[in-house]
This record gives structure tokens, C-alpha cells and sequence, in this order.
């Protein structure tokens, strides 16, 4: 069929008729689900779920296996990213002023790129979109690779493969507006060289095909040709950036469109919402199912399952879901191309030799990093063409065998992870036959496994398989694993009975294994890593480290301080699976530590939110948080980090981190961080950078000098600047604000003795204060009498073990509970001051401030806005005030100024102002 419609030009009119402008429709309305040929055809328009395609950045490497970057994903798939339709795919953006010329999609293999473009074309065809357009050519590189040793010009290619344009005579497209699309950059054999490639503008001169490729792509031949390329994420830097107007990237079905799918999939609804509710269930299956393929062979699965056996347990691993799908092919295969019986047994000894040969072919190419194979590497593993095509639910041949324009077949299995779980198959069954470890290149050399005299212990299998996987640097066996692990259960062997030699294997083995992967968590391993090991024990039904961390999570016991690394790699990986986006993180719900966010950075770098005020942070912590931001995965929009000893080493730091291109943050707090002219300098010259997105900056209890202040002001003024909100607040008092606090006497506990009405010492002998029901009886706490109104200010020196505190007068008096304690409850709010350092307590919850100094005694300044709601603490050097911690809240009652004495010789005096 031929992609060109009617046009309004004479050329057009007088040279094609109504039947041809209706051949685009028919080539691009069906779609073949999964894979060709893989059962019927299906109408494009019926079947089609809209995509989540996203405005992708820079037109990068990405090395990560595939699955890695679904999971990645499949974490902020719902969050506010622009979505692109596909008809709008080379509309500009508001205030872009250039056209788009040519567009980069990425995505991962099964993700949807292919049909994404057969929906643009049938949508054009069909009229629905880009009406301006006259032709639209969608070609393959995989169609191309065969045409390596040919010449053609440009309008030769074109009339090559679309031979109606040839019928009718078009020898130039300078005069129509034209759309090509090359489908599949990532399977491009060609040597595409942009360095050296001869310059070509004459699209009726012959010259090879990369060469064409290269000067289109260029924009060198047929400039006002629109380009659409298409390509797994891998491959996209091929393309030099300055060839590319727009990169978006296919991000695959985000949850909602999930659901839909499945019910456009499942007209009876009740079945819909029972597939739908069991997906969901399963971590692994709900992350795949981004991937439209993965749904498709979902679908297959369950609705086939639930035919089979009503009521019957649906697959809840991948293990389990690639079984099924290996079991639902195999009995197609049985019925359609054998003539048997639904209820004949499904394998046969030929069926079990093609599935050797699949296995055979699927690891020894894995093992190449190859997804796409050619006839000599079927026949070398002894696959018969004939008959691999009745396995289409598996493989497919990709070329068209009736058409004489294909020399060469090229194959793949339908999804990667297909190819990955026949591998694991593979594997299993060859240590289990011959004890021959395919994994250990050694044993292989020498085959001393044939004599072995002792049974082959599967436990050495796994062991070596996460070995290997766990030195992958990009996780390219992460799913082979999960596989092979999964098919050493019992349960799953036995769904491939009359396949797979049962191993017996005994629950011993399988907790062994367990035991190992435990062990690995212990060790320093990368997020990603530790994320596949707990995947790996999902599938050995093993969710005992999760259980355990997610118990201490529900009934609020879990104590970061006593977690092990194998724990602390349960609780990322929790956070990181949990349904919720994670589009606001509290470090302060685990700990408010440095420790606790260097263990939790990958879910600081999967939100969209972190709030790390007030946890003790340092430099270090900045250094962490600066990679973070310069991660091209980050998600990072808001970081709050106030009320934290960064200083400027740890600001420069973090300023590195903003000017990266990958930097998407948009609002930073760095309000009380002790950043100084130094720190601020570094600041501004991140936020003017070209790719920084940093909309709102927080510097406020800062010491950014009068330089520092006016370089951050023009920056928010530069029109070049992203910034817009600059927020600088700093405290100046009047001397109305000056409070003179006095003393209750009526309020004092016997342990403290009174000096002039202005000094308080905790002493062991009881004073001899007359009964009075204001007094604390058993706390050695007093009040003031001044109540606090409007705005007030004071300083006071410790000395000891002090709590500096402001209360509501009715704050419980008899005993020790928490609701007599300063800071136990809502009726009052503390600054502790120790040889420790500063922290802050209110209603029973402790917050280190940002001040790492730590002394036996000092002098503090509170100031609150009772009014505003605000509750200041600084620490008072000798020529400035340092910001510990503010308090904002709502102020329902007077406030009373308050201090505790909790160790022996701990003294307060109330400073003149």
C-alpha cells in the first residue's frame, strides 16, 4: 500500500484517483497485537490506547537494560509531565519560534513506538490530522538493512517501496509537504557516518543507502522534509543533537491507560476489573504492564487461565506469567498446526526439541547482547524456518515472506523479556540434564560435569547466576535471573510437566539460595541491584526481609538505628514499590540523620518532593544530593534542605549539581543553611546557567552580605534567568520588641534556686517554696509572668542540660508525663540545648536543628511573631545572630516564656537587652 493521498495540487489530481488516496487506511488500519501474523487482526482505531509520550531532553545513551528503566518509569509515569499527542509530534511548543524539522523518539523495546507511527499514518490518511501534509513514508530500518550493498536516489528508494508513486509519475517532492519516518534506529545495520558522509542535496542522484539516510537526516537533501525517527534508548546517540529539533521519549501506558487497555481488551467488564485488580496485585506484573506487549501476552494469559479453569489461581510472577504463555502457544501449535485435541497432552518430542533450539538460540544471543538474529543463527542452533514460524506467539519472522523485495529474513523474539525468560529456561534444563553450568565458561571448556558422580546441586546454579548478574553494570541478566530462579519451584514445574525434567527440587535448596541473596543485600550493592534481588526473592516466595520492615512501618516501631543493610535495602525498596507515587518524601518519618538519607537516596532521587529540613546534614550530604540531581533519572522537582549546617563548601556542592543539564529542580529552600557571600556566589552563577530550571530560591536567616543580596536580586531580574522568587527574610528587631521577662516564683519546682529573680540553677536539695497549685511539683521547669504579645525578643545563656521554651499557661503541672514536660506536648515548644548540640521538641517530637555546634553552654535568642504564628531560635555569636530552627504554626492561646533543668547544675540567666 502506498502512503499518499490526494493532494491539493494539479499534479496530484490529474495523476491519482479515489483508490489510491484509500490505500494508506488499509495498510495502517489493522494491527497485528503482539506480533505478526500472531493470531487475528485487529482494528488499529478499536484496539489503539493513547500512549504517555513526554518532551524527553537530550538525545543520550542509555545503557540501563530495559526493564531497569520501566521500573524507573513506571515510578513517575501519573506525575505533571507535558504529554504529546502523536498528530502533534512536529506541532511546535508554545513560544518555540523554529519549526520542527525533525523529531527523536525514544523508547524501550515493546513500548509502542511502531504503532505510535502507524497511528500518525492512518490518522493523516483517514484525515483526522496534519492535514498540510501530501505524503507520509514510513520505513523501516530493518527493510533498509537489506539494502546495504544498493544504490538508489531518494526518489528512487521511495518508488523502490512505494510503487504507486512511481505509477503516478512524481519525480520530485520540492513542491508537497513530506513526512518520512524511520522506524527502528536501534536495529540500523548501516554505517550511518555524519563526519564523513559525502554531501548530497539532488534527490534524483544515485548513491548507498546510509549515505542517503545520513543527508536527509542532515537536512541537507529535501530540506523541507519532516523526519520522524524512532529508536530503543540505547541507540539514540547516534544521531547528532544539532540534526534534531525535538526528543520526546514513549513512556508506555501510564497507570490509568493500564486499565484502559484491558477493558477496550475485555468487552465483559466484571472480567476487565477482575484482571485489572488482579495486576495490580503484583508489583513485578503491575511495573511490565507499562509495556503494551507485556499486556498483550497478560491478556492472552489470563483470559485463557480463566477460561481453563474457573475459579483457578491467576500467575502472580513473571516466572509464573511466561509459563502460562509458553504453555498457551504450545497448545495453539497442538490445535491449529497439528490437527489434535484441546485435551492431548501439548508436548511432543518435536515441540520439545523446538523449544531446546529457542532455548539455545535465546541465551547464546543474550549472551552477545543480540535481540536480532538472521537465518544462520536459527540454523546453527537447529531451528527449522517452516517450523519456527507456528511459534509466532514466541517468534516472529519480521520481513513479509511474499513480498520479492526482502533478500534477507531477519528474527526476534516479541519482547526482550521473552528472549531472557527462554535463556533462563535453557539454563536450567541443560544443569539439570547434564550438570553442565552454562554460566561458568570454565566447566564448559573441559565438560568435567559429564562425570560428575554427584547429583547437581541447583543451589550452585543460583549462586553463580547472581554472581553474574550482580556484576552486570548495566543489568542485563536482571530479569534472566529472576527466571531462573523462578522455575526452581516445585509449583512452577509443574506447570510445565511433560517439558521440564522435575528437579524435585527441595525447599532446602531454595532457602539456601534465599539465605545467599540475603547475604548479598548485607553488601554494598546499588539501589538497582538490591531491587532485583528482592525481585528474585519474590520469586522464590520468599517476602520475609519486606514483611518484617513493613510490620515495624505499620505499627510505627521501626528504629532506623538498629537497621542492618540487608534492612535498609527492604525499606528502599518498599518505598520504591509502594503504590503511592512518591510525590513528596519525608526523611524526618525514618530519621532525621545524614546516615538515613545517604541510605535513602534513591528514594529521594524517584520523588518529586524531598523535605530534609532540619536532619543534621552536612557537606557530605550535599555531595550526595548534587548527584542526585545531575542523574538524567532524577525526579527531583522541590528539595527543601533549611535549617541544615551546609555552609558554603556544601552549597557549592549542591550548586554543581543545579547547573548540570539534567537538574529538574524548580524549588530549593536553603533558608537558615549558614550560606554566607561565598556560598550565595556560587548560587547565582548556577541559576543563571542556560539549562537551569530553579524557579523559586529560599535564602532567608542567611549571611549573604550586601554583594551577595545584590547579585542574587539581578539574577531574579536577568531575563535570561529562570529564577522569578527570591525569598531573603532577616530578622530586625525594634527595641519595642525587647522583652523583660520576669520570673513566676508562684511557678517554680523546689530542685531550681532563683539568683536576683533573673539566674535559675538545678540544685539536689529541695528550696523551701510555699505549696502552690501553679507549681511543677515533680519537672524542674518554672514559667514567666509576662505573657508574649505581638512581636517579642530575648536571649538567655545556658549553661548544661537547658530547655528554652515557650507554653501555654495551662500546661499540665502535676507529675512527669509528657504533658507536663516542655515540648512533650501541643502546649508547648522547646529548643534543648546540650553539650550535643541543639534540637528542637514539640508535641513529643524531637528535630536536630541546623547548627552542628556543640558546647556545654552558650547564649540563644527567641523571637516570636505571635501574630504570624512564628517561633525563631538563633544561637548568638559575637557579631551576628545564627538561625537554628523556626517554628510555624497557629498561636490559639498567650504564650508564656518557659525553661527546664534536666542534669544536676544546669543554670539559665536571663540576659539584659
Amino acid at each position: 500500500g502506498t502512503p499518499l493521498k490526494a493532494a491539493d495540487t494539479n499534479q496530484c489530481r490529474e495523476t491519482r484517483n479515489r483508490k489510491e488516496s484509500q490505500l494508506p487506511q488499509k495498510r495502517f488500519q489493522c494491527v497485528f497485537e503482539g506480533v505478526s501474523k500472531a493470531g487475528e487482526s485487529t482494528f488499529l482505531n478499536q484496539i489503539y490506547t493513547e500512549l504517555h509520550i513526554i518532551e524527553g531532553g537530550a538525545a543520550e545513551v542509555n545503557e540501563e537494560h530495559e526493564v531497569r528503566q520501566i521500573e524507573k518509569a513506571s515510578r513517575t509515569a501519573d506525575r505533571a509531565e507535558t504529554s504529546i499527542r502523536p498528530g502533534d509530534i512536529f506541532k511546535a511548543s508554545p513560544g518555540r519560534s523554529h519549526p520542527i524539522r525533525a523529531v527523536l523518539t525514544k523508547g524501550v523495546a515493546g513500548i509502542g513506538k511502531t504503532v505510535l507511527t502507524q497511528k500518525f499514518t492512518l490518522d493523516w490518511a483517514e484525515d483526522k490530522d496534519n492535514q498540510d501534509v501530501h505524503f507520509t513514508f514510513p520505513f523501516t530500518f530493518r527493510e533498509l538493512n537489506v539494502l546495504k550493498e544498493k544504490k538508489f536516489s531518494l526518489v528512487g528508494l521511495v518508488h523502490h517501496f512505494f510503487t504507486e508513486t512511481k505509477e503516478a509519475g512524481i519525480c520530485s517532492f520540492e513542491d508537497f509537504q513530506v513526512v518520512f519516518i524511520l522506524d527502528g534506529l536501534d536495529e540500523c545495520r548501516l554505517p550511518l557516518d555524519f563526519q564523513h558522509a559525502e554531501f548530497l542535496t539532488d534527490v534524483t542522484e544515485s548513491t548507498s543507502v546510509d549515505v542517503l539516510l545520513t543527508n536527509l537526516i542532515r537536512g541537507k537533501l529535501l530540506p523541507s522534509a519532516r523526519l520522524w525517527i524512532t529508536t530503543r534508548p540505547a541507540a539514540a546517540n547516534q544521531i547528532p543533537a544539532d540534526c534534531v529539533d525535538r526528543v520526546t521519549e514513549v513512556r508506555g501506558f501510564t497507570d490509568p491507560q493500564k486499565e484502559e487497555y484491558f477493558r477496550r481488551r475485555f468487552r465483559e467488564q466484571e472480567q476487565a476489573s477482575r484482571i485489572i485488580s488482579h495486576i495490580k496485585t503484583s508489583r513485578s506484573l503491575h511495573i511490565m504492564c507499562h509495556i503494551p506487549v507485556f499486556c498483550w501476552i497478560t491478556a492472552t494469559v489470563l483470559e485463557k487461565v480463566l477460561k481453563s479453569r474457573e475459579g483457578g489461581e491467576l500467575p502472580k510472577t513473571l516466572t509464573q506469567m511466561y509459563i502460562h504463555h509458553l504453555v498457551v502457544q504450545a497448545k495453539v501449535k497442538k490445535v491449529k498446526y497439528d490437527g489434535g485435541a484441546a485435551t492431548d497432552p501439548h508436548w511432543s518430542s518435536k515441540s520439545r526439541e523446538m523449544m531446546d533450539s529457542l532455548g539455545k538460540l535465546a541465551f547464546e544471543e543474550l549472551q552477545k547482547r543480540n535481540l536480532i538474529f538472521y537465518e544462520p543463527d536459527l540454523t546453527e542452533c537447529g531451528i527449522d524456518l517452516r517450523a519456527a514460524s507456528v511459534y509466532s506467539g514466541m517468534f516472529t519472522q519480521i520481513f513479509r515472506e511474499e513480498s520479492s523485495l526482502y533478500q534477507d529474513k531477519v528474527f526476534c523474539f516479541i519482547h526482550l523479556s521473552l528472549q531472557e525468560f527462554l535463556a533462563a529456561l535453557h539454563v536450567h534444563q541443560t544443569f539439570i540434564k547434564s550438570g553442565i553450568n552454562l554460566l561458568d565458561e570454565q566447566q564448559q571448556k573441559s565438560r568435567r560435569s559429564k562425570v560428575l558422580k554427584k547429583k547437581p546441586n541447583l543451589h550452585h546454579l543460583h549462586q553463580r547466576a547472581v554472581d553474574e548478574a550482580l556484576k552486570s553494570p548495566n543489568g542485563h541478566l536482571d530479569l534472566f535471573l529472576r527466571f531462573l530462579l523462578g522455575l526452581s519451584l516445585p509449583t512452577n514445574q509443574s506447570l510445565l510437566r511433560g517439558l521440564l525434567t522435575q528437579t524435585g527440587s527441595s525447599s532446602q535448596t531454595n532457602q539456601k539460595t534465599v539465605q545467599y541473596i540475603k547475604e548479598k543485600l548485607s553488601e554494598s550493592l546499588s539501589a538497582e541491584r538490591s531491587i532485583n534481588l528482592f525481585h528474585c526473592l519474590n520469586e522464590l516466595n520468599d517476602g520475609s526481609l519486606v514483611e518484617e520492615i513493613q510490620q515495624s512501618l505499620r505499627s510505627g516501631s521501626l528504629s532506623t538505628d538498629e537497621l542492618s543493610p540487608a534492612q535498609w535495602s527492604a525499606l528502599v525498596f518498599i518505598l520504591l514499590s509502594s503504590e503511592e507515587d512518591l510525590k513528596e518524601f519525608d526523611l524526618k518519618k525514618y530519621s532525621a540523620s545524614e546516615k538515613a538519607l545517604l541510605k535513602l537516596l534513591p528514594v529521594v532521587k524517584a520523588s518529586n518532593k524531598a523535605l530534609l529540613s532540619c536532619c543534621g546534614l552536612s557537606e557530605r550530604s550535599c555531595g550526595a544530593l548534587s548527584s542526585v540531581l545531575s542523574s538524567q533519572s532524577s525526579s527531583l522537582t522541590h528539595l527543601d534542605l533549611s535549617n541544615n549546617d551546609l555552609q558554603d563548601s556544601g552549597v557549592k556542592l549542591l550548586s554543581s549539581g543545579l547547573e548540570s543539564p539534567h537538574c529538574k529542580l524548580e524549588a530549593l529552600s536553603l533558608s537558615g543553611c549558614l550560606v554566607s557571600e561565598e556560598g550565595c556566589a556560587s548560587l547565582v552563577s548556577a541559576v543563571s546557567s542556560k539549562s537551569s530550571h530553579l524557579r523559586e530560591l529560599d535564602l532567608s536567616y542567611n549571611h549573604p552580605g550586601d554583594s551577595g543580596v545584590e547579585k542574587l536580586f539581578a539574577a531574579v531580574e536577568d531575563p535570561q534567568c529562570s529564577l522569578e522568587t527570591l525569598r531573603m527574610t532577616f530578622l530586625s528587631f525594634s527595641p519595642s520588641d525587647f522583652s523583660q521577662l520576669e520570673l513566676d516564683t508562684k511557678s517554680v519546682n523546689r530542685n531550681l534556686k532563683l539568683s536576683n529573680n533573673r539566674k535559675v540553677t538545678r540544685v539536689s536539695e529541695e528550696q523551701p517554696y510555699p505549696d502552690h497549685p501553679d507549681r511543677f511539683d515533680d519537672c524542674p521547669q518554672l514559667l514567666c509572668r509576662n505573657i508574649l504579645s505581638g512581636r517579642c525578643y530575648w536571649e538567655v545563656e545556658w549553661s548544661g542540660d537547658v530547655y528554652i521554651s515557650v507554653s501555654y499557661r495551662g500546661i499540665r503541672r502535676k507529675g512527669d508525663s509528657k504533658e507536663c514536660v516542655f515540648g512533650g506536648n501541643d502546649q508547648s515548644w522547646s529548643l534543648i540545648c546540650y553539650d550535643k548540640g541543639y534540637y528542637v521538641r514539640h508535641n513529643d517530637r524531637i528535630t536536630p536543628t541546623s547548627s552542628s555546634s556543640s558546647s556545654s553552654s552558650g547564649r540563644v535568642g527567641v523571637y516570636v511573631d505571635c501574630p504570624a504564628g512564628s517561633l525563631s531560635f538563633f544561637r548568638v555569636s559575637s557579631d551576628s545572630l545564627i538561625h537554628l530552627y523556626t517554628f510555624n504554626t497557629t498561636f490559639t492561646q498567650p504564650l508564656y516564656a518557659g525553661f527546664g533543668f534536666w542534669s544536676s547544675g544546669s543554670s539559665m540567666s536571663l540576659c539584659p537587652l
